[in-house]
């Protein structure tokens, strides 16, 4: 077999090239680069090629892009990515580490090809612990980077528009004739979104969200190590594939999670994204880059058609398409309130509705530590009734909660905002919202025994795990303080109990099942 292959790539697969005990060596090919995996380690090497978007044909191209391969993929995966190796000797006689250098290569750990998400995730080993970890390294990742220039010309629309409409170039060159219609529809679709999100575009780019992104982040580039996802092999090739929206990076996993039918982890990992990031903005733009990384992946499976006429490419292409296609579409809007006192599983519930039904969830403790300049999980040191909880401060939140809520909705989202809303002036002017949008509006009220409001109470303080700070003398407070629901909210009401043994019982209760003929 290795005499399938160049003079160099078949001298290396003799073990005596690499200066660490290596009994097999074993060799992945690309169409852009080689990779031998050689004991511990694997070597990746450039081809020698330029095919326009990028190029490798020089010694020193290849040399700066093993180089900024190490200096991107070492961001998020400092663990697989060791070093730019010189390869010397010559051609049949390689010697790894060796100079001077006649080649080079990226030097990495090797990891269980077992352990890719995407392999995970058809196993169905995949956890909500490993989304939610995937979600906050992402989000961190994201926030850290810093923006581009505001004069460079990454994120502006035509930066956008460009690829997008040589993706649908190349589609129509790639596929059979009777496939050019959809493709025709879709390309109509898409530029009327482009049209119509153009502002936001602009919106984007002059407030900072063109940064240094990954820029390849799907399943199959995220391996499991040591319990937590690390994503590797982000585009170093092409700074304009990188230089892009920090959501339209995300909108890559959410988009090859919803390929592979579980838009449940999609909305998962969406709202925790959002829950650490707060760039709800982001969800302007997230339709057309969900749209977008489809049509890319269409193309991906479309050159494979081409090049084989297998039946099952062409019908991958077909399935992307129709996925970019659905992906413009607005869903219908809907606005549902939790109502209830401290413990009585708010967050549970709506963790359950935002992943069945693909929800924006908006949570109060998170957004008022926000707005007060705190993480989540950090402790505010604030008294009932003082500091980040003073009537000013709450006030202030359920406003912010009020306008985040309405502009998701008119960005097509169905919300769901997951606080107590025990006053009856905190509900009213997001009744008001629904009324004016003519969507429905649910105010879901669940209700929990006392006993097991201060047990879920205690045991969440004692994990400190969780953004609110209620303890048990907040609980009583609110005890005496919640106002019933008015007879002109009863309408609107879903009365959900939700005692020590409720959520695996939600789905037998006449609430949960009006609910979810609401959100159908």
């Amino acid at each position: 077999m290795a005499n399938a292959y160049p003079p160099l790539i078949a001298a290396l697969c003799d073990p005596a090239c690499y200066p660490h005990p290596v009994k097999r060596v074993t060799v992945l090919e690309t169409h852009i680069s080689w990779v031998l995996l050689a004991g511990r380690y694997a070597y990746k090497i450039k081809k020698p090629v330029n095919l326009g978007f990028l190029d490798f044909s020089q010694l020193g191209q290849r040399h700066f892009y093993c180089q900024e391969e190490i200096r991107l993929n070492r961001r998020l995966a400092p663990g697989i990515y060791l070093q730019v190796a010189t390869i010397g000797g010559n051609p049949t006689q390689p010697i790894i580490s060796a100079e001077p250098a006649f080649e080079y290569a990226v030097k990495m750990r090797r990891f269980a090809a077992g352990k890719l998400l995407d392999t995970l995730l058809t196993r169905g080993e995949i956890t909500p612990d490993h989304i939610d970890s995937l979600a906050e390294t992402i989000a961190r990742f994201h926030t850290d980077l810093p923006p581009a220039n505001s004069d460079s010309n990454y994120g502006t629309p035509a930066a956008i528009d460009a690829p997008a409409r040589q993706n649908f170039q190349q589609l129509l060159e790639l596929m059979a004739p009777d496939d050019a219609a959809l493709l025709k529809q879709l390309q109509e679709s898409c530029q009327q979104a482009f049209f119509a999100t153009e502002n936001l575009f602009i919106q984007r780019q002059q407030t900072g969200f063109i940064r240094e992104c990954h820029g390849d982040l799907h399943l199959g580039n995220i391996v499991l190590l040591r319990g937590r996802p690390v994503a590797f092999d982000g585009i170093e090739f092409s700074p304009e594939l990188r230089w892009i929206d920090t959501i339209s990076d995300a909108a890559f996993l959410i988009m090859d999670l919803i390929h592979r039918g579980r838009a449940d982890l999609a909305y998962r990992f969406l709202n925790a994204y959002l829950q650490i990031s707060g760039d709800y903005a982001g969800l302007g733009v997230l339709r057309f880059y969900l749209s977008y990384r489809a049509a890319v992946r269409a193309k991906i499976a479309g050159f494979r058609f081409a090049q084989t006429g297998a039946e099952s490419a062409r019908q991958e292409c077909r399935t992307y398409l129709n996925l970019a296609a659905g992906s413009l579409s607005p869903r219908k809007p809907a606005l549902i309130l939790t109502h209830g006192l401290p413990g009585c599983g708010k967050s549970a519930v709506s963790q359950i509705l935002l992943e069945k039904h693909q929800l924006i969830r908006l949570r109060s403790d998170v957004e008022r530590k926000r707005l007060f300049g705190l993480s989540a999980l950090q402790k505010s040191g604030s008294a009932i009734d003082s500091g980040i909880y003073d009537p000013q401060a709450s006030q202030k939140t359920y406003q912010h909660l009020l306008k985040l809520a309405q502009t998701q909705l008119e960005y097509g989202f169905p919300v769901v905002i997951d606080a107590a809303f025990l006053k009856r002036e905190q509900r009213r002017p997001f009744q008001l919202l629904a009324q004016n949008l003519g969507i429905p509006f649910v105010i879901l009220s669940i209700q929990t025994a006392e006993k097991v409001l201060r047990q879920r109470i205690e045991s969440r303080q004692e994990q400190g795990r969780d953004a609110s700070e209620a303890d048990l003398a907040v609980l009583d407070k609110a005890i005496g303080s919640a106002e019933a629901l008015q007879a002109e909210e009863q309408p609107h009401a879903l009365i959900l109990s939700n005692d020590s043994n409720g959520l695996d019982r939600n789905d037998r209760q006449a609430a949960w099942l009006a609910l979810e003929r609401i959100l159908e």
